[in-house]
């Protein structure tokens, strides 16, 4: 077991290093390992939990791509033939026992094994914005957050002042709060909130975000409802639905046209963009328990296949190199799921 760990432990040393780099020649100047040291500040430091999204389930699934897939790109995610998913859902925080009844955010994180040992990595959360435009106003979000040592809670002051100066920062808790409490992990859609480039056979390149929404719909949760439900219904109502074979997504491309915003995760696509399918995602089958090939994969969204690329938002490489931090770190405690 212990050469597992340090066998584990150098792979995402490697992936660091490949993380800096693009961090580098995105030009962000965060120190990495104060995005993973901030974190546990801020939240807690849950030891062997993920650092955000630290309550979730491993699943398996099953995607095939679209015919439009393949006239937009050339990835072999698209060939038509079914692609094994590794597929992680999760309740959005540091907290592992984070209630399941609360209007907080849903992540569904995807990796796609694909020939030739290429994969497709990618976090999608319940929200079509994320909390931050750039790596330093990120961490300066989650420091305005940090609890007073005397009072054990954030300054509101400090917590105005950042938000009066960054008010983009407050529509991804604006939209939570907007919505019911998703009735399952299978019933709430799924945003990528960054911008990727899709190139065809002739080179042509074609940017979007996509989202991936339930093929049975989306559905809420009343208040009384979600509060009759309980802190921990999601993990049994997923494997439940996997088992009746009604957990699927469409995974759908909203278009940019010219003059889109395509470089910040703060600013959605504009409505009426036109949206593509490029396949659909069933989930087969559910963790029995909190082990699973999800525990030591990162979900590093700057890791894609062939015929896909990143845009210029420079949150995506700013991913790279924390999220490899926080997979040694869990690592070396011990990593759990859920």
């Amino acid at each position: 077991m212990k050469i597992l760990i340090l066998s584990a432990v150098a792979m995402a040393t490697s992936m660091l290093a490949s993380g800096a780099i693009a961090q580098a020649s995105a030009g962000a100047t965060v120190d990495p390992s104060a995005f993973i040291n901030q974190f546990e500040s801020t939240f807690g430091k849950f030891e062997g939990y993920r650092r955000s999204g630290a309550k979730g389930i491993c699943a398996a699934g099953e995607f095939v791509g679209s015919a439009e897939a393949r006239a937009l790109s050339t990835a072999s995610a698209f060939s038509g033939s079914p692609v094994p998913v590794v597929v992680r859902f999760s309740v959005g925080g540091a907290n592992p026992k984070a209630p399941d009844n609360a209007k907080s955010q849903r992540n569904l994180a995807l990796q796609f094994n694909l020939p030739n040992g290429e994969q497709w990595l990618m976090g999608n959360i319940s929200s079509p914005v994320f909390g931050a435009s750039s790596p330093q106003q990120f961490i300066d979000l989650l420091a305005s957050r940090q609890a007073d040592p005397t009072t054990k809670m954030p300054d509101p002051a400090k917590v105005k002042a950042f938000n009066d100066a960054n008010p983009e920062v407050l529509l991804l808790p604006k939209h939570l709060a907007a919505q019911p409490v998703p009735a399952s992990f299978g019933s709430v859609n799924y945003w990528g909130v960054h911008a990727y480039g899709f190139v065809n056979a002739s080179g042509a390149r074609q940017f979007g975000k996509w989202i991936f929404e339930p093929v049975g719909g989306l559905q809420g949760l009343s208040d009384d409802e979600a509060k009759a439900k309980g802190a921990t219904f999601l993990f049994d109502d997923l494997r439940q639905r996997v088992k009746d074979g009604k957990v699927a997504f469409n995974f759908n491309l909203e278009l940019a046209q010219a003059g889109d915003k395509i470089d910040s995760a703060t600013v959605p696509l504009p409505d009426g963009r036109r949206k593509v399918n490029l396949g659909q995602l069933k989930i087969t089958s559910v963790s029995e328990d909190g082990g699973g090939p999800c525990l030591s994969i990162n979900y590093n969204p700057m890791v894609m296949p062939k015929g896909v690329e990143a845009s210029a938002d420079p949150m995506l490489p700013a991913r790279a190199a924390p999220y490899a931090i926080s997979l040694g770190r869990r690592l070396v405690e011990g990593a759990k799921q859920q």
